[in-house]
C-alpha cells in the first residue's frame, strides 16, 4: 500500500449510508502487513441473497474455487476477506485454509459453512495461515455495526493508495433501496468476466437469480472494459448481496432481471459498479493520467472492444501518454496488431478533441504546439475512427510510469 495518495483519486469521497442487514468490522489479524487492518467481516441478515462472477484465469485462487462452489446455494451470511495473501497456487494446502477460515466465520455467525464467501488479495504462493482467523473473527461478529463502508475499504487494500467506495440509492416500487460498493485494484489489472475484488451490498429484495443475471450483464462495460497492465488475477472476485430488508417498506421482491420494475435499479446498480471501475483506474499502479479510449466505426462492438484493449494495453501507447506525447503512430500499431478488421487509409485519430491524423495519413491541420499542450491534462481521451462499420466500445486505462516498475519490482521481497 501506497503511502502517498494518486493524484487521479476522487477529490471528494460520498457518504456511505447504513444498508439494513449488513453489518461490518475489520481487524488486525497479521496475515502479512503490521501496525493496519487486513482483515474484514460483512454479516449478513438470514435470507440474503448472493450473485458473483469471478476470474477466467485457469490457475484461480482457492477462495475462488470455494465462492464458485457455494454459489450454487444462493445465499449468504457473510464474507470474510483478507489482504496480504491471495492464498493462491497453495494446493491443497490453500484448499485446507479456505476450509478453516469458512468453519471459524460460520461457528462466528451462527450459520452453515456453505452461507460462508470468502476472498483474498497479496502475495500469490504463499501459504495462508488460517489459524489467524481464529478468536479474530469471533471478535468481528460480535463489534460489527452497519455503515464505516470506507474503514472497510480500507483493509482489502493492497498497493492500492486510496479506499473504493460508492453508493446509489433509487426508488424500488414504493421504497428507496439503497447500493453500496467497494472495491480493491490497482496493478495486474485486467478482469475478465469479474473485477479484481469488489463487494456490492443492497437492501432491494432480489432473488439469486435475478441477482446474478444483472452482475453478470453489469460488469461487461464497467469492470471488464478496465485495464492496468494486461494482467487478468488469480484472485478476481466480484460478489453481490441483497439482503431483502427493503421488503418491509414496501418494495416488491423480484425473481427476474427483466422485470420492468427494475429498470431504475438496473440503472443505478450500473453506475455504482462504473463508478468503482474508474476509480480502480484512476488509481493504476504510479500512474498519473486517467486515459479513456473509443473506438467507433469498428465492424461490431466486439471487434471495438478488442481494438481498443489493444491499444489500452500497449506499453508504447502508455508511455509516450506518461511522457506527454500524442504519439499516433503507436496507436496505430496498436490497431495493426489486433487483429481485427481495419483499413489503414480510413483511420483518423484524436488526442483530447484534437484531430492528429485523418484518413490514414497526419491531419493537415496538425499543430504539435496544440497537442503538445492538450497531453499536459490528467485526463487524456484517444479517440480512433476505423470509418468501416458502426462497433463502437469504451475502455479505460493508465498511463504507465516509472513507478509501476518501482512497486512491482519489489513487490513479494
Amino acid at each position: 500500500m501506497s503511502s502517498s495518495v494518486s493524484p487521479l483519486a476522487p477529490k471528494t469521497v460520498p457518504d456511505m449510508p447504513a444498508i439494513a442487514g449488513v453489518r461490518l468490522a475489520t481487524a488486525e489479524a497479521g496475515i502479512r502487513y503490521k501496525n493496519r487492518t487486513d482483515v474484514l467481516l460483512a454479516v449478513m441478515d438470514k435470507g440474503t441473497a448472493v450473485a458473483g462472477v469471478f476470474t477466467k484465469s485457469k490457475c484461480p485462487s482457492a477462495p475462488v474455487e470455494w465462492c464458485r462452489a457455494k454459489l450454487k446455494g444462493g445465499k449468504a451470511r457473510a464474507l470474510v476477506v483478507n489482504s496480504g495473501n491471495a492464498n493462491a497456487f497453495t494446493g491443497k494446502t490453500g484448499r485446507g485454509s479456505t476450509a478453516l477460515t469458512a468453519k471459524i466465520a460460520a461457528k462466528a455467525v451462527g450459520c452453515s459453512e456453505g452461507e460462508i464467501f470468502l476472498a483474498s488479495t497479496g502475495v500469490i504462493g504463499e501459504p495462508l495461515d488460517a489459524t489467524k482467523f481464529d478468536g479474530v473473527l469471533g471478535r468481528l461478529a460480535e463489534s460489527a455495526e452497519p455503515g464505516d463502508y470506507l474503514t472497510a475499504a480500507k483493509a482489502i487494500m493492497t498497493t492500492d493508495t486510496f479506499p473504493k467506495v460508492a453508493t446509489a440509492t433509487v426508488k424500488l416500487g414504493k421504497a428507496k433501496v439503497t447500493i453500496n460498493g467497494m472495491a480493491k485494484g490497482a496493478g495486474m489489472i485486467a478482469p475478465d468476466m469479474a473485477t479484481m475484488l469488489s463487494f456490492i451490498f443492497t437492501d432491494a429484495p432480489i432473488a439469486p437469480a435475478a441477482l446474478q443475471a444483472l452482475l453478470k450483464s453489469g460488469v461487461e462495460d464497467t469492470f471488464n472494459a478496465v485495464t492496468i497492465d494486461g494482467d487478468t488475477s488469480t484472485s478476481d472476485t466480484l460478489l453481490a448481496f441483497a439482503t431483502g430488508a427493503a421488503a418491509e417498506h414496501g418494495a416488491p421482491k423480484i425473481s427476474r432481471a427483466s422485470d420492468p420494475r427494475l429498470k431504475a435499479f438496473t440503472k443505478a446498480f450500473h453506475q455504482v459498479l462504473a463508478n468503482l471501475a474508474e476509480q480502480v483506474a484512476r488509481d493504476g499502479e504510479g500512474a498519473r493520467k486517467l486515459v479513456e479510449i473509443t473506438v467507433e466505426g469498428a465492424v461490431s462492438k466486439a471487434s471495438a472492444r478488442k481494438i481498443a484493449m489493444s491499444i489500452a494495453n500497449s506499453p508504447l501507447v502508455k508511455t509516450a501518454i506518461a511522457g506527454e506525447d500524442a504519439n499516433w503512430g503507436r496507436v496505430v500499431m496498436a490497431v495493426g496488431k489486433a487483429g481485427e478488421p481495419a483499413n489503414r487509409d480510413k483511420l483518423s485519430i484524436a488526442f483530447n478533441g484534437i484531430r492528429v491524423a485523418k484518413s490514414g495519413a497526419r491531419d493537415p491541420s496538425y499543430d504539435e504546439a496544440q497537442v503538445s499542450e492538450a497531453m499536459k491534462a490528467p485526463e487524456i481521451a484517444i479517440k480512433v475512427s476505423l470509418g468501416i462499420g458502426k462497433g463502437r466500445d469504451r475502455v479505460l486505462t493508465c498511463d504507465l510510469t516509472k513507478e509501476y516498475i518501482a512497486i512491482n519490482g519489489d513487490y513479494r521481497s
